[in-house]
């Protein structure tokens, strides 16, 4: 079988691919460094010849509702129209637990979007949404300079980023199968804490400084992001993933409160 990953270098893309190859799968990784813009469609139809199934991992960088949408219904529509000419024959899409219960935070209105380009096309297609990652506030972090890190407050139920690569790969596999059950981690976080906990480990000082999204800060705190639903989960939680990613301890560190 042989299997596309958008955005295969990326933060699950990397593990989407590395479970393919593990599996025996032929893997094409479709990415700018490699000559494939999703967001231009320039080597699509090339990348694309043969393919069977493909994984859309792409991410947009703003988090402004227009720009979000933009990005994520363009690359969308290129792939599948690509798809289409290729005779592939399954989409598999990574969104989010919960987008449609925080409506107003613009990121999410652009995966809405995303999936309802996913649904409306002509390639049979499997939804698979996640919660967030392990790494979410770090990257939160590493976008703001200076002694305070602005972070929100969130709960939340963190997952491997392996994790969820592997049951990409695994959907990819299969066949289509619509929206399948939310994926989420073993426990619940808050997201506050998890920077903490992050940041002592790295032996970092910062300020954590909560906020809330405006008209999206209710629902986060009250749990909106959490699956409301039985489903597959995780089974590395935050600790286990900051003391295996390679973070270490060092003397004396502490993180600001």
């Amino acid at each position: 079988m042989k299997v596309a990953v958008a955005g295969g270098t990326g933060t699950v893309g990397q593990h989407v691919v590395a479970a393919l190859e593990e599996a025996g799968q032929e893997v094409v990784v479709l990415s700018r460094g490699r000559g494939v813009d999703a967001g231009t469609g320039e080597g699509l139809d090339a990348a694309l010849a043969g393919v069977d199934a493909v994984v859309d991992t792409l991410n947009a960088v703003s988090v402004r509702a227009r720009a979000a949408t933009e990005f994520f219904t363009t690359t969308s529509r290129h792939l599948l129209d690509a798809e289409a000419r290729a005779g592939v024959g399954h989409h598999v899409l990574l969104s989010i637990v919960g987008i449609d219960r925080v409506e107003k935070y613009g990121y999410f209105q652009g995966k809405l979007a995303q999936e309802q380009v996913v649904r409306s096309g002509d390639v049979p297609w499997t939804i698979l949404r996640a919660t967030q990652f392990h790494e979410f506030p770090g990257q939160i972090m590493s976008a703001f300079g200076g002694p305070v890190a602005m972070m929100p407050r969130m709960r939340c139920r963190p997952v491997a980023a392996r994790e969820v690569g592997e049951k990409l790969a695994e959907l990819a596999a299969g066949p289509p199968r619509g929206a399948v059950p939310e994926l989420a981690g073993p426990r619940e976080e808050q997201m506050v804490d998890m920077a903490r906990r992050l940041l002592r480990a790295q032996g970092r000082r910062r300020w954590v400084l909560p906020i809330s999204f405006p008209g999206a800060g209710g629902p986060m705190r009250g749990g909106a992001l959490l699956p409301e639903a039985e489903g597959p989960r995780g089974t590395i939680t935050f600790d286990d993933w900051l003391a295996t990613s390679g973070i270490r301890d060092t003397a004396g560190g502490r993180a600001e409160r």
